[in-house]
């Protein structure tokens, strides 16, 4: 036994895998990782990560992580915060002049919006919590999203992330900041906000305040030439939901240094080298002699920081998220468990967690010492519930 945890019971990862997603070509590959009070439990690779050339996943395979992205931007901007930079109320014109005057949506459709006055200033914290007034273009909800998706927001690469924040800048919010949870690119504005603040391209910031001090030494916004070889295809359905490419790592954009650093879905990393980062939040802001952050950060970023203490759902917009919404409050970057039977999911209340959306996941329980990462490589993310299966084999795990 490793860790308190039953081997046995951790097998049935791989044979839950196996049988329910493998054998069927629902899935070309995983990886599945197990840490628990210092010790790697658990790490099994099973399956393909390129099924057009059968090369067999690795402990090293490379990932798009997309949204996994945004912790370790949320990360990047409260080192800022633990400088004296900014406040969480501080409004984010005072680095984004050009957002003084944002509206909200009152009717209309692009480029012929009608728009009513913010009730209040949107804040840093609004951006931390999803609670911004920002989407994504891809909900398809509402014709601001659709707005979105005709100016390319989040899509179009030939733009930095000024560019993009001045695209921001001319269309409406969905609601009065503070007023709902709608998941969107506010991490991506996030982003921008290292760079105006630190005075460094975002990428150079992430490399040399954290990935360098971490080890992650496989985590980017691009895959080089000489680790191409070790980089994961990535695959969706087609109509007959049988496996169909949908990113090839021969002629990934991710082969490329891009001009647009996503704050919120930009990297590929490792398992190994998320765990190095989920292992630096677990100890408190500290891994190997490098602290990034204080204890007293993680814990104000672990909290719920929705207004009352409630979940997702009482103040949800609708549309997408990474995570289900009852029981479940979100802090300045994570998710967070606050009720585990009404998010009817076994676990901790406290654990922080988020995920990508080729179905990767990670989840932090600071109770049982726990971090689990999941990495495979299948849009959308929505389709098969990766996280709540493993939670209910994991958990059993666990003996003492």
């Amino acid at each position: 036994m490793s860790a308190g945890l039953l081997p046995e019971r951790l097998a049935r990862i791989d044979e839950h895998l196996k049988n329910r997603y493998l054998d069927s070509g629902k899935i070309a590959g995983a990886l599945t990782l197990v840490y628990r009070r210092d010790e790697l439990a658990y790490l099994s690779p099973v399956g393909l990560m390129d099924l057009e050339r059968g090369l067999p996943m690795a402990e090293d395979t490379i990932f798009r992580i997309y949204s996994m992205t945004k912790p370790i931007t949320s990360v990047a901007l409260m080192m800022l915060y633990e400088h004296g930079h900014f406040q969480l109320n501080d409004p984010v014109h005072r680095w984004i002049p050009s957002w003084r005057e944002l509206g909200v949506f009152e009717a209309g459709s692009y480029p012929r919006f009608q728009t009513k006055p913010c009730e209040r200033p949107m804040t840093i914290r609004d951006l931390l919590t999803h609670q911004s007034g920002l989407t994504y273009g891809f909900m398809e909800r509402t014709n601001v999203d659709a707005a979105y998706r005709k100016r390319g927001i989040g899509e179009r690469f030939d733009r930095d992330l000024a560019e993009t924040m001045q695209e921001l800048s001319t269309l409406p919010l969905e609601f009065s900041p503070g007023k709902a949870w709608n998941y969107s690119v506010s991490t991506d504005v996030l982003g921008h906000l290292v760079e105006l603040i630190s005075g460094e391209r975002y990428d150079e910031y992430l490399r040399r305040h954290i990935f360098e001090p971490l080890g992650m030494v496989d985590t980017g916004f691009h895959v080089p030439d000489d680790k191409l070889d070790r980089f994961a295809a990535c695959y969706e359905r087609n109509r007959k939901k049988e496996l169909r490419l949908q990113d090839d790592p021969g002629d990934s954009p991710y082969s490329k240094a891009p001009k647009f650093f996503s704050g919120g879905g930009g990297l590929v990393s490792t398992a190994a080298d998320y765990l190095r980062f989920c292992r630096m939040l677990l100890d408190g802001g500290e891994l190997d002699g490098a602290r990034l952050l204080g204890p007293k950060t993680i814990e104000l970023m672990t909290q719920n920081h929705i207004e009352g203490g409630h979940d997702i759902s009482a103040v949800s917009a609708g549309g997408f998220s990474e995570t289900t919404y009852d029981g479940i409050g979100f802090g300045l970057g994570f998710s967070v468990v606050l009720d585990t039977s009404r998010a009817q999911l076994i676990g901790t209340p406290g654990e922080f967690a988020w995920g990508g959306a080729a179905s990767t996941a990670f989840w932090i329980d600071p109770v049982e010492e726990l971090i689990v990462i999941f990495m495979t490589q299948f849009m959308p993310s929505q389709t098969f519930n990766f996280r709540g299966q493993l939670k209910s084999i994991i958990y059993p795990a666990i003996v003492e």
